[in-house]
């Protein structure tokens, strides 16, 4: 993974100085609160309901257990014993006091991490494939190319101040695993005719208020271009973006206004005034950034293991952890592992101080020192011997991170919400958590198979409903909460935006909704292999809005 060089822990060593005399003068009475907010939220600090948060990038969503150990410790000693993993690959304390903020970017600068550029209207944390470096199906990793993405957007001097925040998305795999349609730009590695490596570029994916999915602006983009054609999309979304209304000021809005055509021409137009200067990017440079990312030494092995067919016969919930968490890897005998922080009936995406000290011990024991966040709020171990899967099992079970749900209905993603966030209109963890257990026994999951619900409590759509199988958004109607569903989103290669159903459902009847649409669509699925997503998109939303409303 990449480390930090002398420029990287000087820059980060400044800011976390300059930060510290900023809350010196918050706390001295010398700042407003107007005043220190942009400070703040240039270092990932937000004011939410009951105190602040502060949000922590995992740039690529890539780490190692020295870096979670000290998420761990910042849990233990300055929050309230966990952390909550997000849908940018973040992590999220809710409840630093405002005057141990410095320390605790002080701690992060030791182990080579920063809460920079996780707010504001600038280029957020860049965010890739989970599993990229180990995917049996991935092109290349995409993980350098993110690197020298965080790399050149990091304070650039151009783009500090867009017009509103700004995502960008790379998967390395054609299994888009990364949701790079739902991003400002996202990047989708591939290679031309001649083998060699380039992208796939899509402008304008976003959820939210108005959710679009992305227009693909080049089908390949050589890789020595990558820097020069991303600045002149952001050169033209800077200059012609609207300010004057932060609802349409995202680039979707622009391309949406704009016309695809039009502002492809713009894109080109700029792109050829600077693609041979300083932006293009050497071979050698690219490699270099390579080094950093080079797999750990595996060796080929056995393609099956003995005591993992052993267990399997003999322990269901070994069978339904190896069923659903493992995915395929690029080395035989080796397998990537996620790690479910989805327990029946519990938060999404949080993690224990506890937790995050075993997820540590494990990497360095069984995962070569390699951990990844995804940004569906989960952990993964992408290098694992197939071997050691029961000893794995068996220590995640003692830490209660063993469940075998992933891609499942009780792998659920959802915003903070209400019990949080200060612009949510509804709460999603409880909704959540009731789903999780009216669905949680295994043969129920068995029965349904893969089915994507998430879940946001508020339009913003931090829990990147509009994208869910199903997908629910919390909303306020004369005071009381109601949840709208939507039908047949998708955030893969074949990216979707869900459709709302009808009107919405009260609390207390919204989990018997989820019911009557899985109910619905396992008396009309065609095989057991059909999944419900491509039920939906075979027989369309009137049987499931029939079954909901009585009507189609």
């Amino acid at each position: 993974m990449y480390r930090y060089d002398e420029f990287d822990a000087s820059f980060v060593n400044q800011r976390t100085e300059q930060f510290k005399d900023q809350v010196r003068r918050r706390l001295a009475g010398e700042l407003s609160e107007d005043e220190f907010k942009p400070l703040r939220l240039m270092n990932g600090l937000y004011l939410q309901l009951h105190a602040y948060m502060l949000r922590v990038a995992i740039p690529y969503g890539t780490l190692n257990g020295r870096q979670m150990r000290k998420l761990a410790h910042i849990a233990r000693t300055y929050d309230k014993g966990y952390g909550h993993f997000t849908t940018r690959q973040n992590i999220q304390f809710n409840w630093p006091k405002l005057e141990d903020t410095p320390k605790i970017l002080e701690e992060l600068a030791e182990v080579e991490m920063h809460a920079i550029q996780t707010s504001g209207n600038c280029i957020r944390n860049v965010t890739a494939d989970h599993f990229a470096g180990a995917a049996a199906d991935e092109i290349a990793d995409p993980r350098p190319y993110a690197e020298i993405l965080r790399q050149w957007s990091s304070l650039h001097p151009e783009f500090s101040f867009l017009p509103r925040k700004f995502k960008i998305a790379i998967t390395g795999a054609p299994n888009d695993r990364a949701a790079v349609q739902v991003h400002d730009i996202g990047l989708q590695l591939t290679r031309n005719e001649a083998g060699e490596i380039g992208f796939e570029v899509f402008v304008g994916g976003g959820l939210g208020r108005t959710p679009m999915i992305g227009r693909k602006v080049r089908d390949f983009l050589p890789e020595e271009d990558l820097l020069a054609y991303s600045e002149a999309i952001l050169r033209v979304y800077n200059r012609y973006g609207r300010r004057d209304n932060k609802y349409k000021a995202r680039i979707k809005i622009l391309v949406h206004e704009t016309g695809l055509e039009e502002l492809k021409a713009d894109i080109e137009a700029e792109f050829e005034k600077i693609r041979f200067g300083v932006l293009r990017l050497p071979d050698e440079e690219v490699r270099r950034i390579e080094a950093y990312f080079a797999p750990p030494p595996l060796e080929v092995r056995a393609e099956t293991s003995a005591a993992v067919d052993a267990r399997r016969e003999s322990d269901a919930a070994f069978a339904q952890f190896v069923a659903h968490n493992l995915n395929p890897h690029r080395v035989p005998g080796y397998t990537s592992v996620t790690l479910s922080m989805k327990p029946i009936g519990g938060i999404p995406g949080d993690a224990s101080d506890a937790q995050m000290d075993v997820i540590a011990d494990l990497a360095e024991k069984f995962g070569h020192d390699e951990i990844r966040i995804s940004h569906e709020q989960n952990v993964i171990l992408p290098h694992v011997k197939l071997e050691d899967l029961p000893a794995l099992f068996d220590e995640l079970v003692a830490a209660e991170i063993a469940e075998g749900n992933a891609g499942l209905i009780t792998d659920i993603i959802a915003c903070p919400g209400m019990d949080f966030c200060a612009l949510a209109t509804a709460r999603s963890i409880p909704v959540a958590q009731r789903i999780s257990e009216r669905f949680g026994t295994p043969e129920r999951q068995a029965e349904i198979g893969e089915l994507k619900i998430k879940i946001s409590g508020c339009i913003n759509a931090c829990g990147h409903h509009h994208v869910g199988h199903i997908g629910i958004l919390g909303l306020e109607k004369k005071g009381e909460e109601f949840y709208q569903i939507t039908l047949g989103g998708s955030a893969n290669e074949n990216a979707s935006i869900g459709k709302i159903a009808g009107r919405g459902f009260s609390s207390e009847k919204v989990v018997d909704a989820i019911e009557t649409l899985v109910d619905t669509y396992l008396g009309l699925r065609e095989a057991k292999e059909e999944t419900f997503l491509e039920a939906y998109r075979r027989v369309g939303e009137e049987p499931f809005k029939e079954a909901l409303y009585g009507v189609a």
